[in-house]
């Protein structure tokens, strides 16, 4: 068994943890390519224990509740997005929301409110407004503060990076131009790790929805060096809520 706290800095919704950070948190207990299953908001500031169970799954636990499972998993996806680094700085520039209307200004990934050095600041905009799907790209230069052991940006903040960008394709409406404002929370993230880039190293994250039903979106996405290298990729479930849910209020 392994305790984990999920610090304030890594929130998504103001009261628990960015989905993508906490995923990659106990992927990391798990050998290759990893599926991790939201069960709970993860909360911040709060020990929870990462214990392995039968057949080689692992779960973070908050107390006798789980908060997410993860386990083994292939994850291969039937296309790879890729845009060239001004081609995401330029998707940037129409990203989906003005600052002052995300519904999330403080998430670590995509908020605004968010300081360089402190949040990731990745927004999203789209790549290719009429291509099927549609794509969106943002450009990412991992900060000093997110390298591991090794020097090499920790596993953790490349499942953050691959995260909310998946969630603005799951509600982004190439015929319009313009982002549906659905509340969405992640349920489920696979994530496969290639390489990981060092600290301050431009990258490249493409994100593209594909699927929905009922309530569950779904939206793949993929992280590449400036040279064009795949660093990782990932398969995303995302819930339609209430905002009083996503906010940690329902």
């Amino acid at each position: 068994m392994t305790d984990i706290i999920i610090a304030k800095r890594f929130c998504g919704p103001p009261n628990s943890g960015n989905g993508g950070y906490v995923c990659g948190r106990l992927a990391r207990h798990i050998s290759g390519p990893a599926e991790v299953t939201l069960r709970a908001p993860p909360p911040l500031d709060t020990p929870l224990t990462a214990a392995a169970t039968d057949g080689g799954a692992w779960e973070l636990r908050d107390g006798d509740k789980a908060i997410a499972t993860g386990r083994a998993a292939s994850v291969e996806l039937a296309q790879i997005e890729t845009a060239t680094l001004p081609e995401a700085r330029a998707a940037e520039l129409l990203a989906l929301f003005e600052p002052h209307e995300h519904p999330l200004p403080h998430c670590f990934v995509c908020g605004p409110a968010r300081t360089t050095g402190d949040g990731l600041r990745i927004f999203a905009g789209p790549l290719r407004r009429q291509a099927q799907p549609p794509v969106l790209a943002a450009s990412w230069a991992p900060d000093p503060t997110l390298v591991a052991e090794d020097g090499l940006v920790a596993p953790e903040f490349l499942w953050s990076a691959l995260d909310c960008p998946t969630g603005f394709a799951c509600n982004y409406d190439p015929q319009s131009g313009s982002f549906e404002k659905t509340p969405l929370l992640l349920g489920r993230m696979s994530a496969r790790i290639e390489a990981r880039p060092r600290p301050g190293a431009p990258c490249i994250v493409t994100a593209w929805p594909t699927g929905r039903d009922g309530r569950k979106r779904t939206a793949d996405a993929a992280l590449h060096d400036e040279a064009g290298r795949l660093l990782a990729v990932a398969r995303t479930t995302w819930i339609a809520v209430e905002r009083d849910v996503q906010l940690g209020r329902g």
